[in-house]
């Protein structure tokens, strides 16, 4: 799939989970209509929700509220929004996930919960440590990223050098185990991780569906979705003529 614009031909029962906070926002609106822009359906995946995981073939976790420092064994320092039931749902989705080989993308908050996962800790506020790049929140492109020239990333996005915007505070700080960092600010904080090895692996500290107007963003979700479809034929078998798999109900 080397063409951005045009769309691959759609596999019927593609199906991607979103994990999000217990109430849908417009990003997690234009995460699915990425999705389907590239074929896939979704399912919206809420704290303490069921779902079975062996039934998508693949995982979002998007943005959202910090994730607890008690994860990465710290206690909290800044004042910020937390929901646990969400970091055990993260968690569980994440683990059955990555037992099964499933590809897995993190976008912001997702990509941080990839790291702690692996083992990996969070700086809890990075406001006050930037030097060179704006303190505020962007949703527009206006935070510079540099991208790895033998990554996967920069082959998706096309590019060495993009503008991305920046919501969230936290940022990765040690990094886990089996993850790689693939993309840095101006600043030298980590922007994105890849998995080293095995399954499809991505975590962008961004929020790339805000900037789906531009081609390299949109490359993301389209080698998202590719490698979805990939581990969905590895899974294919015949069966009965009909029969299809049913999420699980809330």
């Amino acid at each position: 799939m080397s063409d951005h614009n045009t769309p691959p031909l759609e596999l019927p029962g593609l199906t991607i989970g979103i994990s999000g906070p217990r109430r849908r926002s417009l990003a997690h609106r234009l995460i699915s209509l990425a999705l389907r822009w590239y074929g896939a359906r979704s399912h919206y995946i809420r704290p303490g929700s069921r779902v079975n995981v062996d039934q998508l073939d693949g995982l979002v976790l998007s943005g959202g509220t910090h994730v607890h420092p008690a994860i990465f064994g710290q206690q909290p320092r800044v004042t910020a929004r937390y929901d646990r039931l969400r970091d055990a749902t993260d968690h569980r989705l994440l683990a059955e996930a990555r037992a099964l080989g499933m590809p897995v993308l993190g976008i912001c908050r997702g990509a941080q919960f990839i790291n702690v996962f692996q083992g990996g800790t969070l700086c809890q506020n990075v406001t006050p440590l930037r030097v060179h790049t704006r303190h505020r929140p962007l949703l527009l492109p206006l935070q510079t990223v540099r991208l790895v020239a033998d990554s996967g990333l920069r082959q998706w996005m096309q590019a060495s050098v993009v503008g991305a915007n920046r919501i969230h505070s936290q940022a990765i700080r040690r990094l886990g185990r089996d993850l790689r960092v693939v993309a840095l600010d101006n600043d030298g904080f980590v922007q994105a991780v890849e998995g080293r090895d095995g399954p499809w692996l991505l975590g962008v500290q961004w929020h790339p569906e805000y900037l789906l107007y531009h081609a390299g963003h949109r490359g993301i979700f389209r080698a998202f979705v590719e490698a979805a479809l990939n581990f969905k034929l590895s899974r294919l078998e015949p069966g009965p003529e009909g029969d299809s798999p049913i999420l699980s109900k809330e």
